[in-house]
């Protein structure tokens, strides 16, 4: 008789999880240098300018366009698993938990402590089996500070996650979104220059 069977309180019997076919998707050689070294260079305060931030990151695999600002704190699981288009900004302790792709667009803002959070668990499987997405953040979109991006999703061209949302759909085009979870509130409107 299994912890369930005879616990029918007991949600998940953890001794069974599974990864499925999840890798890390890197060397254990690459992994283990990124953790100790790569890691530490990416988050510390201590070397502000984002250029040196930028080169350890793409020297670790991450593909990293003109004129990005990385801000201290920030924290990416796997840089080989990652993709930045030209000038985008991201803020201080944002983090990438990129245990699957993510790729930034050109021109997006990512504001201070964003979770970009690719994976996940079926919690109706007992096995508690891990759950993968991607996230694409389309161009010219803003993630605002202490903003949760979940897996899957795709932020559209032009969107607004708003101050602390939350969102587990992707967010259309050019459309404002706030709460938990995160709901349309308005269009978004540019001025004219």
């Amino acid at each position: 008789m299994n912890d369930i069977e005879s616990n029918p309180l007991t949600a998940v019997c953890l001794d069974q999880y599974v990864t499925g076919d999840y890798t890390p998707g890197a060397p254990l050689w690459k992994q283990l240098a990124w953790f100790f070294v790569g890691d530490f260079l990416v988050q510390t305060r201590c070397l502000p300018a984002s250029s040196f931030k930028l080169r350890v990151l793409r020297l670790f695999g991450a593909k990293i366009g003109r004129g990005v600002r990385i801000k201290p704190g920030v924290q990416v699981k796997f840089p080989w698993r990652l993709v930045i288009g030209d000038h985008c900004w991201i803020g201080e302790n944002a983090w990438i938990d990129n245990v699957a792709p993510v790729t930034i667009s050109d021109h997006v803002c990512i504001s201070q402590g964003v979770y970009l959070c690719t994976g996940n668990h079926d919690w109706s499987d007992p096995a508690f089996q891990l759950r993968l997405g991607a996230i694409t953040l389309e161009s010219g979109c803003w993630v605002a500070a202490k903003a949760v991006v979940g897996p899957g999703v795709s932020v559209g061209p032009g969107a607004i996650l708003t101050l602390g949302s939350v969102t587990a759909q992707s967010l259309q085009p050019m459309t404002v979104y706030a709460g938990n979870p995160a709901q349309p509130i308005k269009t978004r409107k540019l001025r004219d220059i």
